[in-house]
């Protein structure tokens, strides 16, 4: 791969140009992103279908199609946000009515999958996320685009294509165009599960890195769940043979520590989800401890959830830089630190490539797979 330069936005605009014909496509979306919405429609000169998407009284989800689908290829537009439950009702609902009503395709723009987080079996729960692919399915979807998911692997629990776009070029320019001395920066991994991506970065922008390691265990691993708790033992049940099983040492985190060297740096720490903030703030104060002397944190998602703008505000951290994937005007009027980069631009090449079925791997030529 060539590292030597990345011009995410600039290589992307001269291809607008060629915009899909307006006659055959139909630009749908509910009511998690309008404004992203528009934006995408805007770029590509294509005005948003005639879609109405409301609740009745009794919260149930109704969808109203104004404009013939028939033999078109639809693009739902819809991302998840803090209501995630009624934007995936949405969409589905959006979909399926597209599918009875005989669209050719039903192409879903998911900027931020909902449940993406729970790609995992965790005790006795299930992989909600792979339930979700399964029900967006049937629901009628021909194909997904969706940015920076939480795990790459999610792809497969889709039964049709995934476009997982990445949104780093983007954060990458902002950091060399608005962080000033920007080569004094040191790249840093919040925990070590996020080193893959910190190196990334840290390699496109000749810098070092640095690892938080060691945190507070989270707040799912410490619920009791009944597996340590004695079992019943009924009566007349064969004697008990797991007296050679080695015993099982529980885990525990150290201390938190940062590995390598912060001192008179600024740290930029890089995530692809910020929700919520008490684990980035515990970081910057660790870091601003060890002598960092200013603190970014970027990341593509920006759910900031429950009281995150006070949080930000009253914190070590400088600024908070996420993509306009998930809308989040309320919070940055509640706290001035935050800002946005805009990513339809991405979104509308990839709308416009699959529309005119062209190859997809020009807007991943300056991207890895660690991002």
């Amino acid at each position: 791969m060539n590292r030597k330069s990345f011009q995410p936005v600039r290589s992307l605009s001269n291809h607008y140009m060629d915009c899909p014909s307006t006659s055959d496509i139909v630009l749908l979306h509910g009511n998690s992103c309008p404004e992203l919405a528009n934006l995408i429609g805007s770029r590509l000169n294509i005005k948003s279908g005639g879609c109405s998407v409301y609740h009745k009284p009794n919260r149930e989800t109704m969808v109203d199609i104004g404009d013939s689908v028939r033999g078109k290829d639809c693009y739902i537009i819809q991302t998840g946000t803090k209501d995630c439950n009624n934007n995936i009702m949405e969409l589905l609902i959006m979909a399926y009515a597209c599918k009875t009503s005989s669209a050719k395709s039903i192409v879903a723009v998911i900027p931020y999958l909902p449940y993406s987080k729970q790609c995992k079996m965790r005790k006795r729960g299930s992989i909600v996320t792979k339930l979700i692919a399964k029900m967006m399915c049937n629901a009628g979807l021909t194909h997904v685009i969706t940015m920076d998911l939480h795990q790459k692997e999610i792809q497969g629990f889709f039964d049709c294509p995934v476009d997982n776009l990445r949104a780093s070029p983007f954060l990458l320019q902002y950091i060399q165009e608005s962080i000033p001395d920007y080569r004094n920066a040191v790249i840093v991994a919040r925990n070590p599960g996020s080193a893959k991506k910190a190196t990334s970065y840290a390699e496109r922008l000749r810098l070092g890195i640095a690892v938080i390691h060691g945190e507070q265990k989270d707040a799912d691993n410490d619920e009791i769940d009944g597996r340590n708790s004695p079992p019943n033992v009924p009566k007349g049940r064969m004697s008990d043979i797991s007296s050679g099983f080695p015993s099982l040492v529980a885990k525990e985190k150290p201390p938190i520590n940062v590995v390598g060297d912060v001192g008179g740096r600024i740290a930029v720490i890089v995530d692809d989800l910020i929700d919520e903030v008490q684990s980035f703030v515990s970081a910057a104060e660790v870091l601003k401890e060890r002598g960092a002397y200013k603190i970014y944190v970027l990341a593509t998602h920006g759910l900031l959830s429950s009281d995150a703008p006070r949080l930000i505000e009253e914190s070590a951290i400088d600024e908070v830089v996420v993509t306009n994937t998930i809308p989040h005007e309320i919070q940055k009027m509640q706290c001035h630190k935050i800002k946005t980069v805009d990513i339809s631009i991405l979104l509308s090449e990839a709308i416009r490539r699959i529309h005119n079925k062209e190859s997809m791997s020009h807007l991943f030529r300056n991207v890895t797979l660690e991002d």
